[in-house]
């Protein structure tokens, strides 16, 4: 071949390059695309203005996007729903995956509609159920919509997500982004340890990625406080327990400012809360006090191994602390009770009416790592896949949350840390603890840095910009501001 030959060939496939970048589609006619396993329902220009999804409240004020919803069944037993959003003009050229809390059970629509207001083209899937985000009676002898809970439905939405965005812009995303809270977080690391080519920056917030072990530790409290009536601890009795946390560590950071800054190193003597006298709401009974330390200590199995980290001091009588998930209003009401009841009857035990008083922690443990643990928990530290394509991670928990104890995301990425390198993980890797900081959000103090998605701003104080700036220019903030919910 010679240089002009050679010349021309090259002129040639820039030109059909350049030419396959143009070849978008209309929103409507993405209805015939076919996709493996996949069938679309709807594929539609939605109008600027307000948009009243098929459930939940009406999202208000929306650029004018593409709707496309439809359903992938990777399996006989699936049915994965899934929508992709896309807005009519002004796409960023960016991918945004959105995950879902707890059982998940349905589309997250709020999370769609920030996305595409912000100019990305978005996915969302129910993960392949309808139900409750507190429901799981869904998995009871349905062992591949375990599966497609656990990672496959968020995988299958993600690649099937590009493909309708390539259709209808002509042009792959030039970078996709994860964001997620909770199970979110959970899905968020699954993404990364085991699909790493699915997007490029994931943030992983208060991950469940410890799964089993997680509710695990949510049934074994609930027998703490409920098996004998009088070690429960009722909501009127959380202030006398954070006001104690706070006399013992408030100030160890320097300000009493009601927040312990860093619980891992709190010195609490809860003994301070016995009751002398009469009992009251402002102290503890001797059972409900062995009851506390048994919260804060974490459970363990019949050898004396952690099972899963205890809760951290403070915080506890804030709204969506103990009160939501640990006490309940009352006995058997509290969101953990809920978790872990529902994950042993329907996903462990495979028995509806598996009764709680039954527990036993050895036993529920290793079923539940035997059935689940590839399933379900995403605790693999080796993501040099990930970081080798460039991926960056964002972890960040709240050192309040009264659903998943804080620590658990320390031991995590200290797992990484000592699989890949300290200096490597810091190359890729970030995690950030918000002191007072409940589940996922949540506080009177300092909270927002943009981990709802809701803000792209200064990376600064905006950690959805982190792992995007850091991710295409190479530049990662060392710490995250926080402001008021209010601010």
């Amino acid at each position: 071949m010679t240089i002009s030959d050679r010349l021309n060939f090259a002129l040639a496939a820039v030109l059909l390059a350049g030419s396959m970048a143009s070849a978008a589609t209309t929103c409507e006619n993405l209805a015939s695309l076919k996709l493996a396993d996949t069938s679309i329902s709807t594929a539609a220009l939605v109008p600027a203005g307000d948009f009243q999804p098929p459930e939940g409240q009406a999202q208000p004020k929306l650029p004018a996007f593409c709707r496309v919803a439809g359903v992938i069944k990777p399996s006989p037993d699936s049915n994965i729903q899934f929508e992709v959003w896309m807005p009519a003009s002004g796409w960023n050229g960016k991918f945004q995956g959105v995950g879902n809390g707890g059982f998940a059970g349905s589309i997250f629509y709020a999370g769609l509609a920030s996305a595409v207001t912000l100019g990305y083209a978005a996915a969302a899937t129910d993960t392949g159920h309808h139900a409750d985000g507190t429901d799981a009676s869904w998995a009871l002898d349905h062992p591949q919509k375990v599966i497609d809970f656990g990672y496959r439905a968020i995988h299958e939405t993600a690649e099937k997500a590009k493909a309708l965005i390539s259709a209808f812009y002509g042009d792959r995303p030039k970078h996709s982004y994860f964001s997620s809270c909770s199970n979110g977080g959970r899905q968020a690391l699954m993404e990364a340890q085991r699909y790493p080519a699915d997007y490029d920056g994931i943030i992983a917030g208060a991950p469940a990625n410890y799964w089993t072990h997680l509710l695990t530790m949510a049934a074994a409290d609930v027998k703490v406080l409920l098996e004998d009536p009088k070690s429960y601890i009722p909501p009127a009795k959380l202030p006398a327990i954070e006001a104690a946390a706070l006399d013992a560590c408030d100030a160890g950071d320097g300000v009493k400012d009601g927040v312990i800054e860093d619980p891992a190193h709190c010195k609490f003597d809860t003994s301070v809360l016995l009751c002398q006298d009469a009992e009251s709401a402002q102290c503890l009974t001797a059972p409900q006090l062995a009851a506390l330390k048994k919260l804060y200590e974490g459970p363990s199995d019949s050898k004396g191994k952690l099972v899963f980290p205890g809760y951290s001091p403070g915080g506890e009588s804030e709204n969506g602390g103990w009160a939501v998930w640990l006490t309940g209003k009352a006995p058997e009401t509290s969101l953990m009770f809920r978790f872990g009841t529902q994950f042993f009857k329907n996903m462990v035990y495979d028995n509806a009416a598996w009764d709680y008083k039954t527990f036993n922690t050895d036993e529920a443990m290793k079923l539940a790592d035997q059935k689940h643990t590839r399933n379900l928990n995403a605790t693999d530290p080796d993501l040099k896949k990930f970081r080798d394509r460039g991926g960056k991670l964002i972890l960040y928990h709240g050192w309040s949350d009264a659903a998943i104890p804080a620590q658990n995301v320390i031991d995590y990425y200290k797992a990484v840390t000592a699989k890949m390198g300290e200096q490597a993980t810091g190359q890729f890797g970030r995690l950030y603890m918000v002191p007072g900081m409940q589940h996922c959000g949540r506080r009177c103090g300092p909270n927002v840095f943009g981990q709802g998605g809701g803000r792209r701003g200064d990376p600064q104080h905006d950690m959805a910009a982190d792992p995007e700036r850091s991710g295409e220019q190479g530049i990662a903030p060392e710490e995250m501001r926080a402001t008021e919910a209010n601010s």
